[in-house]
């Protein structure tokens, strides 16, 4: 019998090992520590974007002196631009292979018109043409 009991003890004493590490797992952090955890990631993200405007020339700030004035998309990687530098506008050929000078203006571009909102009381009313439309289909 003792030695029916010792091996049952012995089968016994790993089981008991096993359970005591499950009862002292490390619990979750809470929502306190996800708050937490928000602001630091938050807090590091503002950090590095002030970080990176204080580098010099790697920032986002136009350029001194120079001002794209107008620039018109002519293919899938062409464009012409005109570009403002020192009081004289230059019109300036971009593509990928690089950049080039076409023309030096003589008289500067007016300036671009604000845009427009359009006027809500010249509109037309909408279910006018809603209703001339059924109409037509009909």
């Amino acid at each position: 019998m003792s030695s029916a009991l010792a091996a049952l003890a012995v089968a016994a004493a790993p089981a008991a090992k096993a359970a005591v590490p499950a009862a002292h797992a490390p619990s979750s952090p809470g929502l306190a520590g996800a708050f937490f955890a928000l602001l630091l990631v938050l807090g590091l993200i503002l950090g590095l974007a002030w970080m990176l405007r204080r580098l010099p020339g790697a920032g986002f700030r136009p350029a001194e002196g120079l001002r794209v004035v107008a620039s018109l998309q002519l293919g899938a990687k062409e464009r012409a631009v005109v570009v403002e530098v020192g009081g004289q506008q230059l019109l300036l050929g971009v593509t990928a292979a690089g950049i080039s000078r076409l023309h030096e203006l003589p008289q500067p571009l007016p300036p671009a018109e604000p845009p427009k909102l359009p006027n809500l009381k010249d509109l037309p009313n909408f279910a006018q043409l809603l209703s001339q439309r059924l109409r037509k289909d009909a």
